[in-house]
């Protein structure tokens, strides 16, 4: 059996950019978490930094220094999320949001790596959670 437990992001100060995705996703930095390992629990997957010597950013969208990941939020409120972030200390990239309202915005955490908000056509929220249309199959 495989499971999968962890994803791991490389940056300059783990617990500087754990702070900052605690704070995106509204869940606590995991207690023990330190400057060589911090993580934010998801359930059964973890969420956790890393440092790395010589850290080197990606340069999204530049193909050189390729992005490699980026995370997707499913967001009820893209107007509020997205002031929300920026207050963190995001970086908005690139918008692709329609005149309806649905798409995705891309930005970058403080140290580089991008995420996107996005906004689903379908998509409801139940018990402050996003249910899925039934896609086709």
């Amino acid at each position: 059996m495989l499971r999968l437990t962890d994803f791991i992001i490389d940056c300059p100060d783990a617990m500087k950019l754990a702070a900052f995705y605690s704070e995106v996703v509204g869940l606590p930095v995991k207690e023990g978490s330190n400057e060589h390992w911090a993580g934010i629990q998801f359930g059964d997957i973890e969420l956790a930094f890393t440092p790395v010597e010589d850290y080197r950013p990606p340069q999204w969208p530049d193909s050189e220094h390729p992005k490699q990941f980026h995370l997707d939020f499913e967001v009820d409120d893209i107007e509020a999320e997205q002031s929300r972030v920026l207050a963190l200390g995001a970086t908005l990239q690139r918008e692709c949001v329609g005149p309806n309202g649905y798409g995705f915005r891309v930005y970058t955490d403080p140290v580089g790596h991008p995420f996107c908000l996005c906004r689903n056509k379908g998509v409801v929220w139940t018990d402050g959670r996003p249910v899925w249309p039934e896609r086709d199959r």
